[in-house]
């Protein structure tokens, strides 16, 4: 196995982890010119994300979800950069933008991440009730991609929008359920809960209206919080200095060593990492289909969920890192790439689970709620448990491959 293969080599089944960075493809150039190239290009995409507006410099031309995703998006891969790469630039410039840029990508994605959030519990609530209605009816075969979210090897006929055959079927399976399986809107007051009279059918209406009005206040709250950031000096300050670096990148003297030198050795280091933090979770368990661990640990106190799901939200961050070095190198071995993208994205399903968890977590310390209404509450964060379950089922199978 190439790069962390030293590392990986701590856990049973690491010698299929995806391999690590290559020197191969690199310019025969410094490493500063390589490094500064990728991040004036990400500090132009976020410069490109604003315009003037009212006469205010740097704020945004609408408030369109697209706009604030363009400026997550290069303000994550500055920051990572900066991470990884950070002995290749000037400390006191890059430490003090890499935090204030994790403060603008927290601030500007609140608002999205707690409307996803509504139209995923609000869309899992009407399949769980639905499902309820339903339970007298003989049921169809299961897809891949069950109802319950669980991504489980199922024999069934070839689907030409599944991922390649090269993979294994219940990887495949997963990869193709994380890119496709996205929150639905939240629906209209009156198409929520189930036709039906069973006892969740009768308290997933007043479910639904308990999530729908916590989270709406959050969201309306962070997008005060978000209008009021942009208008801000410290935003104003923040797009300042992405300017300079969009210009000229405060480099350290390392950075005059060739690129093929220094910026694999980085790389590696960053792949390292995370190959020991992808070794110290519980694939063997994870592994085993409905093994019910997450739930299980969460009912009975003997693991919060919060600390089950750190060391998984860990790995999230440091494979995201890992992608970007990619992106610096400009390397992209095909398959490698492919199963580091594929395990992105189950790792992003998991955090939206644990997150969607939580929230019906705290629905259910809300005073006097009727007893329907609480077990409502209840199967949904089953459900949610369940489904970051899956999660990590689908990435030990990606991981360990």
């Amino acid at each position: 196995m190439r790069g962390g293969a030293g590392v990986a080599q701590r856990h049973p089944d690491a010698a299929a982890t995806p391999a690590g960075p290559t020197t191969g493809g690199l310019p025969d150039r410094e490493a500063g010119a390589v490094l500064g190239q990728y991040l004036r290009e990400e500090a132009t995409a976020f410069l490109r994300a604003l315009a003037p507006r009212e006469g205010e410099p740097g704020r945004p031309q609408d408030d369109t979800a697209e706009t604030g995703r363009q400026m997550r998006r290069s303000a994550r891969r500055i920051a990572g950069t900066l991470h990884t790469f950070g002995s290749l630039t000037d400390p006191g410039w890059a430490d003090p933008l890499r935090g204030e840029l994790g403060w603008l990508t927290d601030t500007l994605g609140r608002e999205h991440r707690y409307a996803a959030r509504l139209g995923r519990l609000i869309g899992a609530l009407q399949r769980l009730a639905s499902a309820e209605d339903t339970a007298g009816v003989p049921a169809a075969p299961l897809p891949a991609d069950d109802d319950l979210g669980l991504w489980l090897p199922v024999p069934a006929a070839p689907d030409p929008a599944a991922p390649p055959a090269s993979l294994p079927e219940p990887v495949a399976a997963a990869a193709h359920a994380a890119g496709s399986r996205r929150s639905p809107a939240p629906p209209q007051a009156g198409e929520r809960g189930g036709a039906g009279g069973g006892p969740l059918a009768v308290g997933a209406a007043r479910a639904g209206a308990l999530l729908e009005r916590q989270l709406t206040l959050a969201r309306t709250r962070a997008h005060s919080a978000a209008l009021q950031a942009m208008g801000s000096s410290r935003f104003h300050a923040v797009v300042d200095a992405v300017a300079v670096l969009a210009s000229e990148v405060p480099l350290s003297p390392a950075a005059r060593k060739p690129a093929a030198t220094v910026l694999p050795l980085l790389a590696e280091q960053a792949h390292a990492r995370l190959t020991e933090a992808a070794a110290a979770l519980p694939l063997t368990r994870a592994r085993h289909p409905y093994n019910g661990e997450t739930l299980h640990a969460a009912l009975t106190g003997e693991l919060p969920a919060e600390r089950q799901d750190a060391a998984w939200n860990r790995v999230r961050v440091l494979l995201r890192l890992r992608r970007y070095t990619q992106e610096v190198l400009a390397y992209d071995d095909g398959e490698s790439a492919a199963r580091l993208a594929a395990a992105a994205r189950v790792l992003e399903q998991h955090r939206e689970a644990a997150e969607a968890a939580a929230a019906v977590t705290a629905a259910a310390r809300t005073p006097r709620i009727a007893p329907a209404t609480a077990y409502a509450l209840g199967v949904l964060h089953a459900d949610q448990r369940l489904e970051a379950e899956a999660a990590r089922y689908a990435f030990a199978h990606l991981w360990t491959r």
